[in-house]
């Protein structure tokens, strides 16, 4: 199976981080998740879904929670990304896409393939195999100081 380097690795945990940073953001507030609500009503309705059931305040609540939660996940890997945290997120998304194929199971909800498909593609790229640093491994063994630039 091809793999790719260390470096490619670290630049598309980045960009996984980013792209969640950008679709989870109207989630992360009432106001903002209140504003979002009626554009993912009216896409779900017209890929065949029928109307979203009203949120009550709980809902609301822990769909903040978990908004605010992955946007700070999303920060950490964007500022400081690394083989572990990609590895992490890519079982992370591998356990969210579960719950989205329930919701599909469950029916109504169409809308949720546009969350589900970039979510186990990132989850597959996050799960990726990276090349052994052979490379760095001689130079250190030679009592060089390793320098990662990422």
């Amino acid at each position: 199976m091809p793999t790719v380097t260390l470096s490619t690795y670290l630049r598309i945990t980045r960009a996984s981080a980013l792209f969640d940073i950008l679709v989870v953001a109207p989630f992360a507030t009432p106001w903002t998740f209140k504003l979002l609500v009626p554009q993912l009503e009216r896409l779900n309705l017209w890929m065949g879904g029928a109307p979203l059931a009203s949120f009550a305040q709980i809902h609301i609540l822990i769909t903040c929670l978990m908004g605010s939660l992955v946007l700070l996940w999303s920060v950490r890997r964007l500022l400081e990304p690394s083989l572990a945290l990609g590895r992490y997120d890519g079982a992370g998304r591998f356990l969210f896409a579960a719950w989205m194929l329930w919701a599909l199971a469950e029916g109504g909800l169409p809308l949720v393939w546009l969350f589900l498909v970039p979510e186990l593609l990132w989850g597959v790229a996050q799960w990726w195999p990276v090349a052994p640093m052979r490379t760095a491994q001689r130079v250190n063994r030679a009592g060089l100081k390793l320098v990662h630039a990422t």
